[in-house]
């Protein structure tokens, strides 16, 4: 079973919930009770301090009984919710809120010590065992004539903290809650804006990688998914043209190795089988190795563009006058052009014009080029070779008055092995690759190359090379 994102992210909003959920009820928790205990004690010592400073000091100076703060201070422990003790450094409680004032019989607190609340003013706990359930308790010292006499003590039980404290805590609660389920609503969000269409495009991606090219990936949002989505299209709109290249050039290739094998195989066994007679042996011998010379070409043209394919095309590039090269391109066909009557126009710019290029490369352009335009020449016609320089560029054209390409044919002229109707009859020697390996060796430059033609009428071809500098 193939393993999915989404219940990862399940576990993972889960997780969410239960870790926010244990760190409120742990750490939450604590920090809010000892906020709480610590707001409170720090209350609880201001109080304790008042009455230290007056009702208290005035008994211990004498000014006023123990009766007579009594009241007050009962009043005062009734509002505060707790007790308030008045007690000596020996730890006998002289006056208590919760129970009336005896004389007789003063309660004493055993091993009572102001030391026992540490560097604090207050403690929890029972007090000395004088509570059955914890209290908060907090001190203050009463001085009289620059001496402690005794302290105020006000106890609180700490019931009332933790309900105030988880008072909060259920905020705490409540909060999480709200953020569980904003949590939730971006989970339905991401799973429609993004998991959906990565499913969608894992999908499709599946299918591309079985091999079917003609399923698509419904998305069209501006995003980068959306972009995803539409490069994978677009890939696997070019795989599926890649594709049928691939079976058109396979069987282009087939088509034409196998034409002159089927020649050489047949006139090989019917010289074997003496079907040929002996003296007419050379004869065929001779369509051999023409049929030999014709595969020897297709397979140097099928390497040399497998290499450009494969590592890009290597440059040697140098300054060279251009109007030269093609002078002695058109020299090597005069024996063609003598034979077929076909003359040469050459418009060139200047006696000498500097081009900044791979001069064997180019060499190998023109001869292509004017190849083609020999091919498909009418007797007594006429090839016009023109350079232009125009700005930074150098125009080169080589124009025919032969039979012309059809008009939708001109796109596919630069495919592999694509030979035109009208070139089929005409051109038996021909492999198809030249004008393939032209526009590589022209887009290898950085350059561009065009045709223009008319059926009946002739063609053109135009490429542009950088102007070198020594011209300037």
């Amino acid at each position: 079973m193939k393993r999915t994102l989404y219940p990862k992210f399940l576990a993972g909003y889960v997780m969410y919930g239960l870790i926010g959920f244990l760190v409120i009820t742990t750490f939450t928790y604590r920090m809010t009770y000892r906020f709480v205990e610590m707001r409170e004690a720090a209350g609880l010592y201001r109080e304790s301090a008042l009455i230290s400073s007056s009702y208290a000091e005035h008994y211990f100076s004498q000014s006023m009984s123990l009766e007579e703060i009594q009241a007050p201070l009962a009043a005062l422990a009734s509002y505060l919710s707790g007790e308030i003790w008045i007690v000596d450094t020996r730890g006998t409680v002289l006056l208590n809120t919760a129970k009336p004032q005896t004389t007789d019989a003063p309660e004493v607190i055993p091993d009572f010590s102001v030391t026992d609340f540490g560097n604090k003013y207050y403690q929890t706990g029972t007090f000395y065992g004088q509570f059955t359930t914890e209290q908060l308790s907090v001190f203050s010292p009463i001085t009289a004539n620059y001496k402690v006499r005794g302290y105020v003590i006000i106890h609180k039980p700490t019931g009332s903290l933790v309900s105030y404290a988880n008072g909060l805590i259920t905020i705490s609660y409540q909060t999480l809650a709200l953020l569980f389920l904003a949590a939730l609503i971006m989970l339905i969000l991401f799973t429609y804006v993004i998991y959906i269409p990565i499913r969608r495009i894992t999908k499709t991606a599946d299918a591309y990688a079985a091999g079917n090219f003609d399923a698509r990936i419904e998305l069209h949002s501006g995003d980068e998914i959306g972009y995803l989505a539409a490069s994978l299209n677009y890939m696997a709109s070019e795989l599926h043209t890649l594709e049928e290249d691939q079976k058109k050039f396979v069987s282009n290739v087939s088509h034409d190795f196998r034409s002159p094998l089927t020649s050489i195989k047949g006139y090989v066994e019917a010289m074997l089988d003496g079907t040929i007679p002996v003296e007419m042996q050379d004869k065929y011998l001779n369509i051999i190795l023409f049929e030999t010379e014709r595969l020897n070409k297709l397979t140097s043209s099928l390497l040399e563009l497998n290499k450009f394919g494969a590592h890009g095309m290597i440059l040697d590039i140098t300054d060279f006058d251009i109007n030269y090269t093609i002078r002695m391109t058109v020299q090597t066909f005069e024996g063609i052009c003598k034979d077929k009557r076909i003359s040469f126009s050459l418009i060139l710019t200047g006696e000498k014009l500097f081009v900044s290029a791979d001069m064997s490369k180019i060499q190998q352009v023109l001869y292509n080029l004017i190849d083609n335009a020999i091919k498909f020449s009418h007797t007594d016609s006429s090839i016009t070779v023109e350079t232009t320089a125009k700005n930074d560029k150098i125009f080169i054209s080589v124009k025919d008055t032969g039979i012309g390409i059809p008009k939708d044919s001109i796109k596919k002229i630069w495919e592999r092995f694509y030979k035109t109707d009208l070139s089929r009859g005409k051109d038996k020697k021909g492999t198809g690759l030249g004008l393939s390996i032209v526009r590589e060796i022209i887009q290898a430059h950085g350059e561009n190359i065009n045709c223009i033609s008319t059926e009946g009428v002739g063609t053109e071809f135009l490429f542009t090379l950088p102007l070198a500098k020594e011209n300037e």
